[in-house]
């Protein structure tokens, strides 16, 4: 893609705000995974951590979606930008679906209105992770610099 950065100067700021949101991912999943043991998997009982509702079911979709992406950063060589943009999107249609169905029997991740934001706000910062993280040659830098210019 022409107008995606490539060698953007702050790109390893970006790609460890990737890896602090795969790490907080991984960090609330463990911590719901622990408060939800014994619950029902898609239970929508009033188990809460870090002030947002989990369930076991939505804890392991965490801990993955966040190794994933911690994988993803460690790996890097532009897997990372890959990994991470799709990872904003998915938790975007979680996130989203989520609030469509939040007081309904179809919650099946019990997912509260903070929940909701809090996921909502990690896959943009994801997304924006993605987009300006990726490494290139010069030629590509050239290239997407002159891309950029053209009105």
């Amino acid at each position: 893609m022409a107008h995606t950065p490539v060698n953007h100067p702050a790109r390893p700021i970006y790609r460890a705000l990737g890896g602090l949101i795969g790490l907080y991912l991984v960090l609330f999943g463990l911590l719901g995974f622990f408060a939800s043991t014994g619950d029902p998997f898609f239970g929508q009982g009033d188990t809460q951590v870090l002030g947002q509702g989990t369930n076991l079911g939505f804890s392991l979709l965490s801990i993955v979606i966040g190794a994933v992406v911690l994988a993803g950063t460690v790996i890097g060589r532009n897997l990372d930008v890959l990994i991470n943009q799709w990872s904003a999107y998915l938790i975007m249609v979680v996130s989203l679906g989520g609030l469509a169905f939040l007081r309904t029997d179809a919650n099946i991740f019990n997912l509260s209105v903070a929940t909701v934001i809090v996921l909502m706000l990690l896959s943009l910062a994801l997304l924006m992770s993605g987009m300006y993280s990726k490494v290139g040659t010069d030629e590509e830098h050239e290239a997407w610099q002159k891309a950029r210019l053209v009105l």
